[in-house]
C-alpha cells in the first residue's frame, strides 16, 4: 500500500470542502470494507483519504414524506433492521441482509455499498492481466478468458465485468433517487442514473462528479414495494456475491390479476438492471408459474453470454420466476 494522507473532517461541510481541494486524488472513507482492500492491491492510490463515517448528518433512517430516507453514512445492518424497512420495503431489507457477512455489514455504508467496485478477478489481480477498467485501454481479459462469473446483459467490446452490489438491484426497481452534494451544490439522480454501462468507458463506473458525496437514498413508499421480495442466488449460502438475483414486486386485483410489477435483476449485468418488458409481460395477467417462467425469458432477452457463463441465462431466468412466485406463494 502506498503512503496516504488521512483527513478527519467534523461535520459534511467540512468534508466537502476537503474533498473539493482534494478533487479527484482524494478518496472518501466510510465503511472502509472496499476502499481498503483497493489500497492494498493497488487498483486505488489516493494522496490522501477523507473520513466521513461518523458524520452525523450522514446517519440516519426514517420515512418521511411518503418516501424512506436513508442516509448514506448508515451501516448496512442497521439499515436492514429497521422496521419501516422490513415493513413497507421487504425487498430492499433482504438485499442488505443477504449482502456479505453480519461483520461487514455491521461496518459497510449504504453510499459505499452502491459505489463498491467489481470482483472481477482480473481487475484485482493486477499485471499481467489487461483490464480496461484498472488500465485504460489495455484490453479485457475476461473476453475470451474465463468468464464465469462475468455479466451476460450489459457489456461492451471492452468489458464484461459483473456489478456485484445486491442492494442497488431492489432500489432500481422501486425508483429510488439519490442525493448528492459537491462543488457545484446539491442534485438528485435517479439510482437508475447512477451507475454506468461500461461502453468504451469502463473505468469510468458512476456519473458522480470529483467531489461529490452520496448524502442519502430516498424510495417512495408504494404497495408494489410492500409486496415485494428479493432472491439471491450464489456458490454459498453465506459471503459470496451473486450468481444471479432478481428485486421483484406486484400489486394484484381482487381477481389475482397482476395490476403492477418491478423486476430488476443482479449478478448477471455491468449495472442494477431494470426488466421494464418483462414487468410488462405480467400485467394483467394472474399470477402462474407460466407467466413467471416467460417473464424471466423475456428478462433475459439480449443477453450475450462468453465461453463459461452461458449458464447465467437460464439462471437468470429462473431466478425471476422463483422470486415472482415467492409472492404467489405468500399471498
Amino acid at each position: 500500500m502506498r503512503p496516504f494522507a488521512y483527513h478527519r473532517p467534523e461535520n459534511l461541510a467540512q468534508a466537502l470542502d476537503t474533498l473539493r481541494d482534494g478533487g479527484s486524488r482524494f478518496r472518501a472513507l466510510a465503511g472502509g470494507t472496499t476502499l481498503y482492500d483497493l489500497m492494498k492491491i493497488g487498483v486505488e492510490t489516493p494522496a490522501a483519504v477523507v473520513d466521513i463515517h461518523r458524520l452525523p448528518e450522514l446517519d440516519h433512517i426514517g420515512v418521511a414524506g411518503g418516501e424512506l430516507v436513508i442516509g448514506a453514512g448508515t451501516r448496512m445492518a442497521r439499515a436492514a433492521a429497521h422496521p419501516a424497512v422490513v415493513r413497507d420495503f421487504p425487498a430492499v431489507a433482504q438485499s442488505l441482509w443477504r449482502a456479505a457477512s453480519q461483520q461487514l455489514r455491521n461496518m459497510a455504508t449504504i453510499g459505499g455499498n452502491l459505489l463498491q467496485r467489481t470482483r472481477c478477478t482480473y481487475f484485482r489481480a493486477g499485471a499481467p492481466f489487461p483490464c480496461n477498467k484498472r488500465d485504460p485501454g489495455s484490453g479485457c481479459a475476461a473476453l475470451g478468458g474465463r468468464d464465469g462469473g462475468h455479466a451476460v446483459l450489459g457489456g461492451s467490446e471492452d468489458c464484461i465485468a459483473t456489478y456485484p452490489g445486491d442492494l442497488a438491484v431492489a432500489l432500481i426497481a422501486f425508483d429510488a433517487v439519490v442525493d448528492v452534494e459537491g462543488p457545484a451544490g446539491a442534485r438528485t439522480l435517479p439510482i437508475a442514473d447512477l451507475h454506468r454501462p461500461p461502453g468504451d468507458t469502463p473505468h469510468l463506473e458512476h456519473t458522480l462528479r470529483p467531489g461529490e458525496l452520496i448524502t442519502r437514498v430516498r424510495v417512495p413508499a408504494s404497495a408494489v414495494a410492500r409486496e415485494s421480495a428479493f432472491l439471491k442466488v450464489r456458490p454459498r449460502e453465506s459471503y459470496a456475491f451473486a450468481l444471479a438475483a432478481a428485486a421483484v414486486g406486484v400489486v394484484r386485483g381482487a381477481g389475482g390479476e397482476v395490476r403492477e410489477c418491478r423486476i430488476a435483476l443482479g449478478g448477471v449485468a455491468t449495472v442494477p438492471w431494470r426488466a421494464a418488458e418483462a414487468e410488462r409481460a405480467v400485467i394483467g395477467r394472474p399470477l402462474t408459474a407460466a407467466g413467471a417462467r416467460e417473464a424471466g425469458g423475456i428478462a433475459m432477452l439480449g443477453a450475450r453470454p462468453g465461453r463459461d457463463n452461458a449458464y447465467k441465462v437460464e439462471l437468470g431466468a429462473r431466478t425471476v420466476a422463483d422470486a415472482l412466485m415467492s409472492l404467489a406463494e405468500d399471498r
